[in-house]
């Protein structure tokens, strides 16, 4: 059995390999998804200088992560989950990142917040890629004018596109749908891959890989 190091350790030289093989210069950040997962589980990561870590609930992260800053000085935090807009404040206050901005009324609060806290948060837009009803995210469609109404009309810092691929489909098409999108809007960063088709997201350009069981394990609930 390998242990959690180990685990990132073999993941972090397979993503150099795929990295190398392809010819990309650039490597993508690895986020590992510690939700659920005790601190005592997150510890040995952050002791060998793993940095970035995302959640998806804000309660919980708060919990888990609010005295840590003061130890680990460069932590960067991700929200990776679905963020209500009652919840903006408290994430604005917690995280570096935020990969699911999903609709104009989120965008305001967090704007909002972000002015109050004098916090600069770096956005990822989430777009709902295959207009799945269950799916939060904007539509491809509509994508160009919130990305507009984000940057020019609130001044957010926007750096990149997030999608979920439908369950069961290939990802690869998707990836490539994002990856056009986001380079139409000339937007660097791609929060595209997890512990399932990390491999295909680094072939379109992905520079943030939000994985969690390929590095803790199945979660038990």
């Amino acid at each position: 059995m390998h242990s959690t190091e180990q685990k990132l350790r073999l993941i972090k030289n397979k993503v150099k390999e795929i990295c190398l093989k392809k010819q990309q210069k650039t490597f993508p950040e690895i986020i590992v998804i510690s939700k659920t997962f005790p601190f005592d589980k997150i510890i040995p990561l952050l002791e060998i200088g793993h940095n970035h870590f995302g959640e998806n609930k804000i309660q919980e992260a708060e919990k888990k992560w609010l005295g840590a800053r003061d130890k680990y000085k460069s932590l960067q935090l991700h929200m990776v989950g679905k963020l209500q807009s009652n919840k903006a404040k408290n994430a604005v206050k917690l995280f570096d990142y935020i990969h699911s901005l999903d609709n104009s009324k989120l965008a305001e609060k967090l704007n909002k917040y972000q002015n109050e806290l004098n916090r600069n948060v770096k956005l990822f837009i989430q777009v709902n890629i295959a207009n799945e009803t269950q799916k939060s995210g904007i539509p491809l469609n509509d994508l160009k004018s919130f990305y507009n109404y984000c940057t020019n009309d609130l001044s957010l810092n926007i750096i990149g596109l997030m999608c979920l691929p439908p369950i069961n489909s290939d990802p690869d098409n998707f990836f490539k749908i994002l990856k056009k999108a986001s380079n139409e809007l000339n937007l660097k960063d791609l929060s595209i891959g997890m512990s399932n088709d990390f491999e295909q997201a680094i072939s379109n350009g992905s520079t943030y890989l939000r994985l969690g069981t390929a590095i803790f394990g199945e979660r038990s609930n």
